[in-house]
């Protein structure tokens, strides 16, 4: 069995790339679990980002590693916060919420859309980058008690529900983060 390391020390995200992976058929761990440092995200592209993480996690473990920058972009906001939805939130999502939802009324404006840059690298430095993106809109108020991060707050478009309201056996199938790794499974032969 193939091992590989998941660039990433959020459970919600692991607990999605566990799921969407597991046809794959890799020995999965994380950057947390073996405890990696998390590397400044110092790019301000999603591929740049997750490059820097999937290459550190390689280069300290020794073996290949797979990182995403993902995050919400929003038209109201001139699509912001993007790359810096993490930073925008800062641990609080009811806050973000809250600006998102008035931007969007202020510019009658609520298209919104998901981007997961995913980054496969190898310890030798090497890498492929696979991009998924996920249109939708913004809900009047944040929706349902599943996901993580944003999921409340984005409606994919030909629903009703948010992503946290969907449930991840749908979610996972429509995702921006499930469009990149079908990416990656056409390439790994696996799609």
């Amino acid at each position: 069995m193939k091992k590989l390391v998941i660039a990433t020390h959020n459970p919600g995200k692991l607990k999605e790339f566990l799921t969407l992976l597991a046809p794959l058929g890799f020995e999965v761990t994380s950057s947390g679990e073996l405890g990696l440092p998390e590397p400044e995200e110092t790019a301000d592209t999603f591929p740049g980002n997750a490059r820097i993480k999937a290459l550190a996690a390689a280069k300290a473990s020794g073996l290949p590693a797979l990182a995403d920058d993902s995050g919400l972009s929003v038209a109201a906001l001139g699509g912001g916060p993007g790359v810096f939805s993490a930073r925008y939130a800062a641990g609080d999502y009811a806050s973000a919420f809250a600006r998102i939802i008035e931007a969007a009324k202020a510019a009658d404006d609520w298209r919104a859309w998901f981007t997961c840059a995913l980054c496969l690298a190898q310890p030798d430095g090497g890498s492929a980058t696979y991009i998924g993106q996920a249109y939708g809109r913004i809900a009047d108020a944040p929706r349902g008690a599943g996901g993580f991060g944003y999921d409340p707050l984005f409606i994919p478009d030909g629903h009703e529900q948010s992503y946290a309201e969907l449930g991840s056996a749908v979610k996972d199938k429509i995702s921006h983060r499930a469009q990149a790794i079908a990416q990656l499974k056409a390439v790994l032969g696996a799609g």
